[in-house]
Order: structure tokens, then sequence, then C-alpha cells
């Protein structure tokens, strides 16, 4: 199971994130999101766990419990939508 973790202090890193989900199963994946301009975390993650038992129960502990002084939000990781391109005359070309 795929789980979106948000609300995390920007000091948060992949293995403080794998370590708060490894008392509940084996963690398969544990990955902060980071800016791709600036390299600093947008302050959520994912995890995935293929226990999908074990994976519920870490989302039921998780979920709103505190993690330097944040309420943390845990849940099912939606799949990521199709992000719309632009259309028109103008798609793809540069304006000037």
């Amino acid at each position: 199971m795929n789980i979106y973790v948000s609300n995390l202090s920007f000091q948060i890193d992949d293995e403080d994130l794998r370590g708060f989900f490894e008392e509940f199963g084996t963690v398969d994946s544990a990955k902060i999101v980071f800016d791709r301009e600036t390299r600093k975390s947008r302050g959520f993650g994912f995890v995935e766990m293929s226990d999908d038992d074990a994976a519920k129960k870490a989302i039921e502990a998780l979920d709103g419990g505190s993690v330097d002084g944040r309420p943390l939000r845990v849940s099912e990781a939606r799949p990521r939508e199709e992000r719309s391109r632009p259309s028109g005359s103008y798609a793809g070309k540069n304006r000037w």
C-alpha cells in the first residue's frame, strides 16, 4: 500500500520517515518530496508497505499524531491525477 504523509517538519528525512512506520511492519520505501528548484523539503512524503494490514494499522496509529510539534496527516495515497496540458496556439511555444 502506498501511504501519503503530510504536515512533516522540514527537518525530517527519508530515514526518519521510514522509522515512523517500521514499528508496524516492513517498509519497502520511504521518500520525502523535495522542491526541484530550492531542494528543500515540501513537507510531505510517501511510504510504501507491502503488507496492507500493517499499513492500515500504521495509518490509524500515526494519523493525527505529533512529530516535532506538528500533527501528522497520514492516509492511503490516491493515484496521481493526470495534469492537463496547455492547449491553443501558444502551447509549447515561447511567446516572445
